[in-house]
């Protein structure tokens, strides 16, 4: 009789050692002895629980266009299947006598002239397979559900992080110091609210530099920046099949900035930037049309000469085109009208100076607690180690106690980082408040056009175009 061989594993057995080769020689020897004549022998690295299992319908068709019963030979019924789709089929195949079943080390043939017993007991079989398959689709499941609740990342690090080993072998994620600072700009571009993502943030994306962490690299896509906006893992939280789950590595940008960015997001009325243009226009997204309510779009002529484009008030099916210099002479003239004067100015500086001090005096002592709460938070978890290494209690009290207190340090921390960097934020506001009060139209006529979008947008709460006013 011919026989084809059939020797499987799954990808995760091949990669535990298992050795197909073993099993090819096995069965070899066996159809030797049977007097088995051996005409193809199909290798198969694959699950026989998920997808089509293309390669074992291949075998099936290759024993079909035989003229005679052909002997599958298998090392045992898990190798063969493990679950019952297949067994539809294959028995019907089996009872024309096109297929005879060898499972070798059950020591068991399946033939057309097989006993109900036989076949009972491979459906026992299968049944065993199954079972087992089940079990450790629930062993995974639990440690998934285990390693989530203990803030651990189970895949590849998201753009920013990186993942490497640390000296318990063990896959843990750090920033990418090549790619982390970029992301966090990624942020804090989009939470100003004028720049697009697929126009201005692709765009700053590739000026700076921030490719994909893939062999071939390449610049990020306008849905791969909106992925990433969107994603809470880098405010310390991920996202897994719709849950969210505090993850125990440190935050790339504070929740104040993620939410910051989800408003503008989910803020259809504001002032969106227009679309993408080589050309930085000065009031690019910052103005609306008096008369439509939309966004003023600006338009380069000539290569040289920039025009602003609204709708006429008197008739609004008309275009006009408002030069971008006119505007510019507008703002620069209200933004003369801000002016202190130097009585009003010095009382000013000195009020500030005393409001810093304070504001000074309280990031020190909020500090100062906050560091004692991590202190307290440390000793906490070498005492519970000590407890665990004792065997007072059991590895899972200790994982859970643990989780909370990692969960506890990991925000003291954070918050000792937003007193320092709001420290330095005061400061450098009230530098920047005595600079505008005082020199703000000058200023604004020796800024760039980028800088000159940002003092509007700093100094007028809303613009609009009426015509060329």
């Amino acid at each position: 009789m011919k026989a084809i061989i059939l020797a499987r594993v799954s990808t995760k057995e091949q990669e535990e050692g298992h050795s197909i080769a073993a099993q090819r020689q096995r069965l070899v020897e066996y159809s030797a002895r049977k007097g088995l004549n051996v005409i193809r022998t199909f290798e198969l690295v694959e699950s026989s629980t998920r997808g089509e299992r293309k390669e074992f319908v291949a075998m099936l068709d290759f024993a079909k266009s035989q003229k005679e019963t052909v002997a599958i030979v298998a090392d045992a019924v898990d190798r063969f299947q493990r679950s019952f789709k297949e067994s539809v089929q294959v028995d019907e195949l089996r009872r024309q006598g096109i297929v005879e079943l060898h499972f070798v080390r059950e020591a068991m043939v399946i033939s057309s002239e097989a006993s109900s017993s036989d076949i009972l007991r491979w459906d026992f079989s299968v049944m065993s397979a199954k079972s087992y398959v089940l079990s450790l689709s629930d062993n995974v499941k639990r440690s998934l559900e285990y390693k989530r609740r203990n803030g651990e990342w189970g895949g590849k690090a998201p753009l920013g992080y990186k993942n490497i080993r640390d000296v318990d072998n063990k896959s843990v994620l750090i920033h990418d110091p090549e790619r982390a600072y970029l992301v966090r700009l990624l942020f804090e571009e989009y939470a100003a609210g004028s720049s697009s993502i697929s126009g201005d943030l692709v765009r700053k994306a590739r000026e700076w530099g921030l490719i994909n962490k893939t062999r071939k690299g390449g610049f990020l896509s306008a849905s791969q920046i909106q992925h990433i906006l969107m994603n809470p893992f880098y405010r310390g939280e991920m996202r897994i099949k719709g849950k969210l789950y505090s993850h125990k590595y440190p935050p790339l940008i504070s929740r104040e900035l993620f939410d910051r960015c989800e408003a503008v997001r989910l803020d259809n009325g504001r002032a969106t930037a227009t679309r993408y243009s080589e050309k930085d226009f000065v009031f690019r997204g910052l103005i609306k049309c008096g008369t439509s309510g939309r966004v003023v779009t600006s338009d380069l002529k000539k290569g040289k000469h920039v025009y602003l484009i609204c709708r006429d008030p008197t008739e609004p099916s008309r275009k006009v085109f408002v030069p971008e210099g006119e505007v510019l002479t507008q703002v620069h003239a209200a933004l003369r009208t801000i002016q202190i004067p130097d009585s009003l100015l010095a009382a000013l500086l000195e009020h500030m100076k005393v409001s810093h001090a304070a504001e000074n005096r309280f990031h020190i002592n909020a500090i100062a607690q906050l560091r004692a709460d991590l202190d307290r938070t440390r000793e906490r978890l070498g005492t519970l180690l000590d407890l665990r290494l004792d065997k007072s209690i059991t590895q899972h009290e200790y994982d859970e106690k643990a989780r909370v207190l990692k969960q506890l340090q990991a925000e003291i921390s954070a918050r000792i980082e937003q007193h320092q960097t709001g420290d330095d934020a005061f400061r450098t506001t009230l530098e920047s408040l005595i600079s505008i009060a005082s020199r703000a139209a000058e200023l604004f006529q020796r800024s760039k056009a980028d800088q000159n979008a940002n003092w509007s947008r700093l100094c007028f709460r809303t613009c609009a175009l009426a015509g060329k006013s």
